[in-house]
């Protein structure tokens, strides 16, 4: 899938269905829409596709079985949307000839919903991660996307579960960590992290819900640690303040540091939280 031209990535989904005037502030997140507004989320695929992007990334960062159950949604309906939200994005990426569909995996803090999505080190055993991320991999898998969106992921500990299961599954990825400056969420330096994400299902590695200012060194990092294509879809330039659940700062166009990160080996670039159509179709026309 990688070659010298970019991919394009869309930018957040939450931003643009906030925008499109519903209400995210519950646990799900925009996984509730999967069932309450799917029409919706097709239309911001078709945004997104519409200003340029190459690739739709579905519904399902927020979404799980256990998240859906404790939202009181049974068990085979929660299974049911997860692979709607493939679903979804197919249908749309079907009107636009050549547009891939990327299925979500968000981390496992996201399921829990007090911001510890972007601190990792959740205190449970790899077995616990595993037993959340497998099923829903393989309902994700199953639904038929282009490839896996591993984003987000906060720290060491639960990237070597998701590669793990990556390799039983043999499904192509791009695996990229949320983080702060020049280590993980979780404090981790990225040549470690990023080693261990250079497995063989993976055809890019590097990070995505940062600052743009963090993104050029982390993109050289990655790719001279596993010699692969680069990754990067950083925020707005704002922060998540998760106890008070708002967003704070200034807004910033990363559209004029993209070059850059092409130039340093990114071939994946686009926008995460708050980085809506428009700016996408700017990046589009710097750097597509």
């Amino acid at each position: 899938m990688a070659s010298d031209r970019p991919v394009i990535l869309d930018g957040g989904l939450s931003n643009a269905l906030e925008d499109r005037g519903h209400d995210l502030s519950d646990a799900l997140w925009s996984a509730r829409l999967l069932r309450d507004a799917p029409a919706e989320i097709a239309a911001v695929h078709r945004a997104y596709y519409e200003a340029g992007a190459m690739v739709a990334t579905t519904a399902s960062y927020q979404a799980s079985v256990a998240g859906f159950e404790r939202a009181g949604v049974s068990r085979a309906e929660a299974e049911r949307l997860i692979g709607d939200s493939v679903r979804i994005a197919r249908a749309v990426c079907d009107e636009q000839p050549g547009r891939l569909v990327a299925a979500s995996v968000g981390p496992y803090g996201a399921m829990l919903a007090d911001g510890s999505e972007y601190r990792g080190r959740y205190g449970v055993s790899p077995s616990v991660l595993r037993d959340f991320h497998g099923p829903r991999l393989e309902l994700l898998v199953d639904a038929g996307p282009d490839l896996l969106a591993i984003e987000t992921i906060p720290d060491v500990d639960e990237a070597e579960v998701l590669v793990t299961l990556l390799g039983e599954l043999d499904f192509p990825a791009w695996f990229s960590y949320s983080i702060a400056g020049s280590r993980t969420r979780a404090g981790q330096p990225l040549t470690e992290a990023f080693a261990v994400a250079a497995v063989e299902q993976v055809v890019a590695v590097g990070i995505n819900c940062c600052t743009p200012d963090d993104v050029q060194h982390a993109v050289e990092t990655a790719v001279a640690v596993t010699g692969r294509p680069a990754v990067a879809y950083p925020n707005s330039g704002e922060s998540w303040n998760a106890g008070d659940r708002h967003w704070t700062g200034s807004a910033a166009d990363s559209t004029s540091l993209a070059p850059g990160w092409l130039a340093a080996g990114a071939r994946y670039i686009g926008g995460c939280c708050r980085v809506g159509p428009a700016a996408i179709r700017r990046l589009a026309a710097a750097i597509g």
